[in-house]
């Protein structure tokens, strides 16, 4: 099956914010990309709900810096206030990941066609993306392009080992996991429920392999969402079919 993908994504600079943080006040970024994060830039360059992006590793290769800006964000009651957002600085990644198919949406079982998809996600990577590549925030913007994974010198190659603590992984969406337990595990008689991950994040000789969504331990139950996809209707809807005709 045709589903990986290498690509480099560029930036003079990068939010990746534990969503605890996004409500207001201080913000400051981790140092490295989220599992989301990364996740949403592929989202940006190419998706449909027939297949679900996973995100294998992701290669670090300037020197993490971090650089603090005023700004003036809008108030909940109103107005704006004044912050200190920590950004990260030059960031440049290199990242490998692949497609699978989400096989809770049934009515795209037609389209599951690994061929295709891999070939619009390389045309896609080619041209920098669908839609516009945010690195963590509206303000961060993105730049993608073709790579091979590992190819080049890191800032890191010599660093054996990084630990990092308890960080935020990524979100369990019930329209990609279906019913689960309280404990965000599949579970047929259980609710559809959003689960936020953790995990603690290890980087090797500037390399981050990140567990997939279903190998981390840590969860925390957000709030239940009842998945409310649009469905496929193909050619059978009216507008498209008369295009055709």
């Amino acid at each position: 099956m045709k589903n990986s993908v290498e690509f480099k994504v560029t930036g003079r600079h990068a939010l990746f914010t534990d969503p605890v943080t996004r409500i207001g006040g201080e913000k400051c970024s981790y140092h490295i990309p989220t599992y989301e994060a990364v996740k949403g830039i592929l989202k940006s360059v190419y998706w449909k709900p027939t297949l679900i992006w996973i995100i294998d590793e992701v290669r670090i290769l300037n020197p993490i810096r971090t650089e603090a800006k005023s700004v003036k964000p809008l108030n909940y009651g109103g107005g704006n206030t004044l912050a200190m957002y920590t950004y990260l600085s030059d960031v440049e990644y290199q990242v490998k990941a692949h497609f699978e198919w989400n096989l809770f949406r049934e009515d795209m079982a037609a389209d599951r066609i690994d061929g295709k998809h891999f070939q619009i996600a390389k045309r896609m990577i080619d041209k920098g993306g669908r839609q516009d590549i945010f690195l963590g925030a509206r303000e961060c913007q993105g730049y993608v392009e073709p790579c091979v994974f590992g190819e080049g010198g890191s800032a890191y190659d010599n660093i054996e080992r990084l630990d990092y603590g308890i960080m935020f992984h990524g979100f369990d969406y019930p329209d990609e996991t279906g019913k689960t337990d309280e404990n965000g595990k599949p579970d047929k008689s259980g609710e559809y429920r959003l689960h936020s991950r953790f995990w603690r994040p290890v980087m090797q000789k500037g390399i981050i392999k990140f567990f997939r969504p279903e190998e981390c331990a840590m969860r925390k139950f957000v709030r239940e969402m009842i998945p409310n996809p649009p469905q496929s209707v193909g050619l059978n809807e009216e507008a498209l079919q008369n295009e055709l005709d």
